[in-house]
């Protein structure tokens, strides 16, 4: 199915406004990560033919988010935007702040629609669920290249264990999303 370019240049701007949040938030080296996700959904959305119903991609979407919720945990729990803070030199801004707000609700608010989109047949709703699974299945790849920035030999980042898991399920979705 050919993508509408109103939907390509829609999904394009809503990249480009994650980007800029993550820019705003973490600063440019965060942003770098983040593009890996957004940027490398978007690409995968406009390359790889998917017309697929929310049907094929359900279990592994339902897992990934579990494991994402999992992981964002042990990254709370350990100290993760610390350790970032650290190794970038950029604050981290407050949780309530708008900055912080606004990311969350447009990335994390958006893939939570991947299934009511995805449903009524939406073009939008797939791009979404490609960027979800390219950022659980790359951009949390990070959590194992971490360590090379920070002194000292190479050991656990706060975050790491879960992606042992989250990864290999949206992989697991984004081979689902490019079966069908």
């Amino acid at each position: 199915m050919k993508k509408k370019p109103l939907i390509v240049i829609t999904a394009l701007i809503f990249t480009l406004a994650i980007l800029t949040l993550g820019y705003v938030s973490f600063g440019f080296f965060t942003t770098l990560i983040f593009t890996s996700g957004f940027l490398g959904g978007f690409i995968l959305w406009m390359i790889v033919p998917t017309v697929t119903s929310f049907a094929p991609i359900k279990v592994p979407y339902w897992l990934t988010l579990v494991a994402f919720i999992i992981h964002r945990v042990e990254e709370k729990v350990c100290g993760f935007f610390d350790a970032l803070s650290k190794m970038t030199d950029v604050p981290t801004p407050e949780i309530l702040s708008w900055q912080i707000i606004l990311l969350v609700l447009t990335s994390v608010g958006a893939w939570l629609l991947v299934p009511i989109l995805m449903k009524r047949g939406y073009q939008f709703g797939q791009y979404l669920a490609w960027t979800f699974f390219a950022a659980m299945g790359i951009t949390e790849l990070a959590h194992f290249i971490f360590p090379f920035f920070v002194d000292g030999p190479y050991q656990y980042f706060p975050g790491m264990a879960s992606v042992v898991i989250l990864a290999p399920l949206a992989w697991w979705g984004m081979w689902k999303l490019s079966r069908h």
